[in-house]
């Protein structure tokens, strides 16, 4: 009878909610062990709102939301269940592994020192600080490789620290940014639309998609999702200079081309020269205004300038067909039929149509006619020389190294001088018969075997005597 009076009612229903709260917890419990999460993390809660003051239950749930990926939650349990209670060590060691998921080394060192006060022999406690001390040292590298443009390194950094710290948005977002500079961007997208899948306001994200599509010169989309970045953070650093450049790309790039098709070339180089200042990590926008500029330099007859642009070009993007073809036109301009050959053949191997296939073939016969003996050289005359001039300068040469001048000099002279003779003839041969010419010029007779490739020294002697 006593005892009853002690044991006020307010108690008797603080005994009866504990032990409903213990049964919860029970099947709680039942369900973790066999990996039933969802479950598992209802009964947690209703054991917590029957009791909202014992740590455990904190401790469970925050395991559970741990097992279920969401550590920002699993944080904040097992931050309450340590407040609770500051001796829980299972609660100090979950607060820290949810700090160092979430990538706040930092923190999660400070989590697992406290644990290691409270029991010096943890090898969980040690484990784990080993790893969070790990975790800065790829972040330090990071930042100085980032600073030095080693973006691969950068990367690899990221998926180390990642391994441990798998649900930290800064390391992803630093990771999809180096993925962009370096031109992978089918990665940096998938790791920046995870991240807006899972948080669709954040900005670092929005950032990211739209560095990709503005080094795929999509300008003006990706403009969109730098605006959309700033929204969402008007401090954004990086987003804005993103949008400044863009904005200023696209104008320049669109200035450049308005004073080409006006033909202003000058101007037109001089602007395409300055959109080249703007942003060294436009791989694909830079090697469109190279390829550009040196269509202008070709348009300037500058060629040598225009070769350089195109070669700069295809450094930046080795697939860019339109400036394998400018370059090996200007080479071409040049007489460096190897190269243009080599250009030619690139372009036709990368896409085999009948044009490529023709421009082709043409450099390759340009290429052998400029190994033969050029006749029009031999006789000093222009490629368009009229009968009349190939006569005249047939005449003059054929005298400047006739055998009877040079009867007095040395023997090597002479011989000299008699190969320059018969070489005249043969010139002449060639290019007095109208049949002969058109095809050296087409350069059919490469195509026979060499039939007349100086096979007909027919006393050029004669020649000379029918003019003398």
């Amino acid at each position: 009878h006593s005892m009853f009076h002690h044991c006020d009612v307010l108690s008797l229903s603080a005994c009866a909610a504990e032990k409903e709260a213990e049964a919860f917890k029970e099947q709680g419990n039942a369900y973790y062990a066999k990996k039933d999460y969802n479950e598992a993390y209802n009964y947690y809660t209703k054991a917590i709102d029957t009791c909202p003051n014992n740590a455990s239950y904190y401790g469970n749930r925050a395991a559970t939301l741990m097992m279920l990926g969401r550590f920002r939650e699993a944080l904040e349990d097992a931050q309450q269940s340590v407040r609770l209670d500051d001796s829980f060590v299972r609660g100090h060691l979950r607060e820290g592994k949810c700090h160092l998921s979430l990538g706040n080394a930092m923190a999660a060192s400070r989590c697992f020192q406290r644990v290691l006060e409270l029991d010096r022999k943890n090898t969980q406690a040690q484990q784990e600080l080993k790893n969070a001390t790990t975790v800065l040292e790829y972040e330090k590298i990071a930042e100085v490789d980032f600073e030095k443009r080693d973006f691969r390194k950068v990367v690899f950094c990221m998926d180390r620290a990642l391994e441990f710290a798998p649900a930290c948005h800064r390391f992803k977002i630093l990771k999809a940014e180096c993925l962009a500079l370096l031109g992978r961007y089918p990665e940096a997208q998938s790791v920046a639309s995870d991240i807006l899948r899972m948080d669709s306001t954040n900005a670092d994200a929005l950032y990211v998609r739209g560095l990709c599509l503005y080094y795929e010169d999509c300008i003006e989309k990706a403009v969109q999702f730098f605006v959309q970045a700033l929204r969402m953070a008007p401090d954004h650093e990086k987003a804005c200079l993103a949008c400044r450049n863009a904005k200023a790309l696209k104008a320049k790039k669109e200035d450049g081309n308005k004073a080409f098709k006006k033909g202003n070339y000058k101007l037109a180089y001089e602007l395409y020269t300055e959109a080249l200042g703007i942003d060294p990590n436009n791989i694909k926008t830079n090697a469109k205004l190279y390829c550009n500029r040196g269509t202008v330099n070709s348009k300037l007859r500058k060629l040598e300038e225009a070769i350089d642009d195109c070669t700069n070009a295809v450094k930046l993007d080795d697939t860019y067909i339109k400036a394998y073809l400018r370059r090996a036109q200007c080479y071409m301009d040049t007489e460096q039929y190897e190269d243009a050959v080599r250009d030619y053949e690139k372009v036709y191997q990368t896409e085999k149509t009948k044009e490529h296939k023709q421009l082709l073939k043409n450099a390759q016969v340009e290429l052998k006619k400029s190994k033969r003996k050029d006749y029009y050289k031999i006789l000093g005359v222009d490629k368009n020389a009229s009968e009349d001039e190939i006569k005249k300068a047939y005449r003059k040469r054929a005298l400047m190294h006739h055998p009877d001048r040079h009867s007095g000099a040395s023997a090597e002279v002479q011989k000299e001088e008699e190969k320059k003779f018969k070489e005249v003839g043969e010139a002449f041969t060639i290019l007095s018969d109208p049949k002969k010419k058109a095809r050296y010029d087409s350069g059919q007779d490469l195509e026979e075997d060499g039939l007349n490739m100086g096979g007909q020294s027919s006393g050029p002697g004669n020649f000379f005597f029918q003019f003398g």
